[in-house]
């Protein structure tokens, strides 16, 4: 019984949350609908009772912390960061397919969003655990619509990171970098991903 009271307090949070980021309307029900289903889908299928346990499905975790190098290139509160919340905490309970399907939604409702997209391309790649064509359809997509910011390849040489390709990472990232500007808050990130690829290839 605790276990479903703290899921209300949640749901009540997560409502309030998105009411003051200024979703209002169909916007307002769509999101509550997402997360009441995911409710009641733990209220279904949640056995609160038994041990925790590690959950073998979780998309890898990423070697950079994808929320901490996001608000960095985006900013913590954009425009539509409250589907990026929402996807965040779907994706930390390991419900990656939910993670994805609120972005998704989100895009088509905002599908000129490079942030959304960019958030998709996260998502995409958790669930699936490897980068697909479809996430990096949406990371072009964002590269589309924000030719000139650095995040979209940054987080496509993530992806390629975490996909096992750290070659293409490397690539992405020496571009985002020979056009960075030398105070950019941002930075810290891309030569940290630098140096953890070629640290991983110095002898020891």
């Amino acid at each position: 019984m605790t276990s479903y009271l703290i899921l209300l307090l949640l749901l009540a949070l997560a409502l309030g949350v998105i009411h003051l980021a200024g979703l209002r309307g169909s916007w307002f029900t769509l999101a509550a609908s997402a997360l009441l289903i995911g409710g009641t889908g733990y209220v279904v299928q949640g056995r609160p009772g038994l041990a925790g346990s590690p959950r073998g499905a979780a998309a890898p975790e990423a070697p950079i912390s994808l929320v901490n190098a996001r608000n960095a290139f985006l900013g913590e509160f954009s425009g539509r960061s409250h589907w990026l919340i929402i996807s965040d905490s779907y994706a930390g309970r390991g419900q990656t397919r939910d993670a994805a399907g609120i972005l998704l939604a989100a895009t088509r409702q905002h599908p000129r969003d490079y942030a959304l997209w960019l958030g998709l391309g996260n998502a995409l790649t958790d669930h699936a655990r490897t980068l697909t064509p479809a996430a990096r359809l949406a990371f072009a997509r964002s590269a589309e619509l924000a030719p000139t910011s650095p995040a979209p390849a940054y987080f496509l040489g993530l992806a390629k990171l975490r996909s096992g390709d750290p070659d293409g990472a490397l690539a992405d990232w020496k571009k985002v970098l020979a056009d960075a500007p030398a105070n950019a808050g941002w930075r810290p990130f891309v030569e940290d991903g630098v140096a953890l690829i070629e640290g991983a290839r110095t002898p020891d």
